[in-house]
């Protein structure tokens, strides 16, 4: 049974009357607004109440301006409980996002969240793999976070997290040469992400627009490559972590399955509440009692891999 991540009180988030009691509605001003190539952003707003209660795989549903009436649910890439601020990266396709993109410090942002069921990382299981792709990024990097910030006993923590990242653009930072080897990764495959290095967590990129130092490839296949290179003991260690583009989630989930390991799947979906009470965001799922028709916003947007792309 995988561990439940809790709360910094300890409460777990494990049913959906806890987790609705742990949403909440803020105003707040954006702290930062940086502009990436590729029409990518990343936003800092202040949202006290939703930083100290997201976990790794929640979302928030945002007003992009005040006269775009239709909120937009946006991955949470990071929190900070303690300066109470939550960071969100985006990349504009409609004219919301393009509204929330001119969006200033100091501009009010109505904040509805944080959303959804978390990852849930096994203790037992540490070797960590954590596959994003394009703006399926934010969840890794926030889960990594959470991990390397775990500790048992004043020990660190039992997860040690690789993070692959696969975008054909642009990435939103700017990339750098790992300083941290890891072994079972291709030859060349260099460039990282640097607020990671910092942590301590090890990161690759991948992408077939040709950038320097990346896996010339799909992040999937540089997952399969990593996973290819361990003994059937080490695999016994690991558990995937996915978020990205549906196409890409259903590779995770073969590449995972041809492996035997566990998988975690983050879905994204066109959605209008965000709260469950529309019922827009359904997608089928397999339950022990046969299929069924779930919500990616409350009962998701993390799934068991092997329940969705059955």
């Amino acid at each position: 049974m995988s561990a439940l991540p809790q709360d910094e009180a300890g409460r777990s988030h494990g049913t959906h009357p806890a987790h609705r009691g742990s949403i909440h509605l803020e105003e707040g001003a954006v702290v930062a607004q940086e502009t990436w190539p590729g029409d990518q952003f990343v936003l800092r707003v202040s949202a006290p109440k939703c930083a100290k209660a997201a976990l790794p795989g929640s979302f928030v549903h945002l007003t992009c301006d005040p006269d775009v009436p239709m909120r937009r649910p946006l991955s949470i890439q990071r929190v900070n409980a303690a300066e109470g601020w939550i960071e969100i990266l985006y990349k504009v396709v409609g004219p919301g996002l393009r509204a929330l993109s001119r969006r200033r410090v100091g501009d009010t942002i109505s904040v509805l969240g944080p959303i959804g069921q978390p990852f849930r990382p096994d203790p037992s299981k540490p070797r960590s793999l954590l596959v994003g792709g394009g703006v399926g990024i934010p969840p890794m990097v926030f889960l990594a976070e959470w991990m390397s910030a775990r500790s048992i006993d004043g020990k660190v923590g039992p997860w040690k997290p690789l993070v692959l990242m696969g975008s054909e653009i642009p990435f939103p930072f700017k990339p750098r040469p790992s300083t941290i080897l890891v072994p079972g990764i291709p030859a060349g495959s260099i460039a990282a992400m640097p607020l990671l290095d910092g942590w301590g967590v090890p990161s690759r990129l991948a992408s077939k627009a040709g950038f320097a130092g990346c896996y010339d490839g799909f992040v999937t296949q540089l997952a399969d490559e990593w996973l290819g290179s361990l003994d059937a003991a080490a695999k016994r260690d690991v558990e995937v972590f996915s978020c990205g583009p549906t196409p890409m989630l259903e590779a995770m989930a073969k590449v995972a399955a041809k492996h035997d390991v566990p998988c975690q799947v983050s879905l994204e979906e066109f959605m209008a509440c965000a709260v469950g009470g529309c019922a827009g965001c359904t997608v089928k799922v397999n339950t022990p009692d046969g299929p069924a028709m779930k919500r990616v916003c409350v009962d998701g947007p993390v799934f068991d891999s092997r329940a969705v792309f059955a």
